[in-house]
């Protein structure tokens, strides 16, 4: 049993991309706290990050077969209509994870373009919220 851990634009770069709005953790800091989240359920978590909307598509294709994800889409949640689409068509729940409290930001970034087909958003509380989003799962998903 496989969780997916979904991170989009500039997250590879966390723990040094302005610490004041995404915090000092780093990527791999915020994969094992989920890792631990789900270890007692005995599930793995496949991490991908990656730079392009067409990327995280055909991760998302190729991993369907996990038992929910955690997505993070960073500015594609803005325009990743793309993503959306192939959000909507994946089979398993999954919640949307933003490190900064995106109402609290610029006006562009107050929609999502993905977070009507998510079963959840958790925005604002920093790593925690992938942590929040992985205890979610384990309770959406039956064992």
């Amino acid at each position: 049993m496989q969780l997916l851990l979904l991170n989009g634009p500039n997250l590879g770069i966390l723990g040094r991309r302005e610490p004041g709005i995404y915090g000092t953790d780093t990527l791999a800091d915020v994969e094992a706290s989920v890792r631990a989240e789900v270890a007692a359920r005995g599930w793995e978590v496949v991490a991908v990050q990656r730079e392009s909307e067409g990327a995280l598509i055909e991760t998302l294709h190729a991993r369907w077969d996990t038992v929910g994800a955690i997505v993070n889409p960073g500015a594609l949640m803005i325009a990743g209509w793309g993503l959306r689409d192939a959000l909507a068509a994946y089979p398993r729940p999954w919640i949307e994870v933003h490190l900064s409290n995106v109402w609290a930001r610029e006006s562009f970034r107050h929609e999502s373009v993905l977070a009507p087909v998510a079963d959840g958003v958790i925005v604002g509380l920093g790593s925690l919220g992938y942590r929040l989003a992985a205890r979610a799962l384990l309770a959406l998903v039956p064992e």
